[in-house]
């Protein structure tokens, strides 16, 4: 019995030998998975003062990037309100054609780098593309509930806008009806009462019903008292509010996502020569982000308290990770299997999400709106700008 524990106990040992020997050959012929030491750049001081540089501008851009919308609407150029003036839609195709960029071009391509990185094992990240897979489960998540969401915001006001309707038509067919019975019935006693209860009785159900069709304009009435008007119109508003408070909600959580692995990647740099081309990309790429931002938010008319929230969120959220990464920055392993995994996950997310906002909720939505179907200076115009963006933020692919 020891003699076939001892030969047990050996066949186990030799099974760990061989795979401890696998992965040291493994990392021998890719050291870079085991640290993060090569780069030739690699400058810790300066470095940092890069990335407190990087916080200041990416803030200063974001904040002028989501304010301007806000601030616009003031003022006749950027007024976002009736879809918008001739200057707002065009800076905001640009900027849904940034979005769109970057959802393809960085971070779908950033996600494929990592989940495909040789640091990880073949079986199962090198057999299954993982990354564009994600991407769709994530474009396909952000369908669904934008479609819950616009459902559940739409019913809530319209339950809202009914009550609302009936308070105010009861209180303004009571005073209508009872002054002019007052009226009548003073009428009748001046005369000395000569008129007969019968036709006093008439007088008052025709006035009464004068006054009732007058509190309700063109609407009608039904036996149970209901009021059936010609409400069309209202609906649209309201369906059309609906969809552009849930598009800017998901258009920030989309944004905010890929924000914190921006920053993150940032943060984590000890290579000034990675650090200086992404601060240019990412206050370029951080302004016309808040500008669509702010655009969709103006367009909902959220109240001033929320806007400002919204605003400050995103302004908020990539220096808020470039402040976290250079925190970790230390300790943190860039190559190492799970930040490998993590980071290509979200990044796939985070594709997913802006590709489907810039692409339905931005894009289509704006290009097939009225101003811009039935003006053909400003279709072709829309285009162009949109072009613009995306071949832009394209472009900066070259340098981050």
């Amino acid at each position: 019995m020891s003699l076939s524990e001892n030969l047990g106990s050996s066949h186990l040992v030799t099974r760990l030998l061989n795979q401890l020997s696998n992965v040291t050959e493994s990392v021998s012929a890719n050291p870079s998975c085991g640290s993060d030491d090569s780069d030739t750049c690699r400058n810790e001081p300066a470095a940092l003062r890069l990335k407190l540089f990087a916080i200041a501008a990416i803030l200063l851009s974001g904040i002028i990037g989501v304010g301007i919308p806000l601030v616009g609407r003031r003022f006749k150029l950027l007024d976002s309100r009736s879809g918008g003036s001739t200057g707002f839609v065009l800076a905001k195709a640009f900027a849904a054609g940034v979005i769109l960029a970057t959802g393809f071009v960085h971070m779908l391509d950033d996600a494929v780098e990592a989940l495909t990185n040789e640091c990880l094992p073949d079986v199962p990240w090198q057999r299954f593309p993982f990354s564009g897979f994600i991407a769709m489960l994530a474009a396909l998540g952000t369908l669904l509930l934008d479609f819950l969401a616009t459902q559940y915001y739409e019913r809530k006001q319209l339950v809202s806008t009914k009550v609302k309707t009936s308070c105010k038509a009861s209180t303004s067919m009571a005073p209508l009806s009872g002054s002019n019975e007052i009226m009548t019935i003073g009428e009748d006693r001046d005369d000395n009462l000569d008129k007969d209860p019968e036709d006093m009785h008439i007088i008052g159900m025709h006035v009464h019903a004068t006054a009732h069709n007058h509190a309700h304009g063109h609407g009608q009435m039904n036996h149970h008292g209901q009021i059936h008007g010609h409400h069309m119109h209202g609906e649209v508003e309201l369906s059309s509010h609906g969809r552009r408070v849930v598009v800017a909600q998901i258009l920030e959580m989309g944004i905010l996502s890929h924000s914190v692995i921006i920053g993150l990647s940032l943060g984590v740099s000890h290579s000034p020569c990675e650090i200086t081309p992404l601060i240019a990309a990412l206050s370029f790429h951080q302004f016309f982000e808040g500008f669509a931002l702010g655009g969709c938010i103006s367009q909902a008319q959220f109240s001033n308290c929320s806007a400002f929230l919204m605003a400050i969120f995103f302004a908020l959220t990539t220096p808020a990770g470039i402040g976290c990464g250079a925190a970790v920055a230390s300790f943190y392993n860039a190559n190492s299997q799970i930040a490998l995994i993590i980071e290509g996950i979200l990044d796939s997310i985070s594709a997913g999400i802006l590709i489907y906002m810039a692409l339905v909720d931005l894009i289509a939505a704006d290009f097939l709106s009225r101003k811009v179907n039935y003006n053909m200076r400003v279709q072709v115009s829309s285009y162009v700008a949109l072009f613009l963006g995306a071949l832009s933020m394209a472009a900066l692919a070259l340098w981050a």
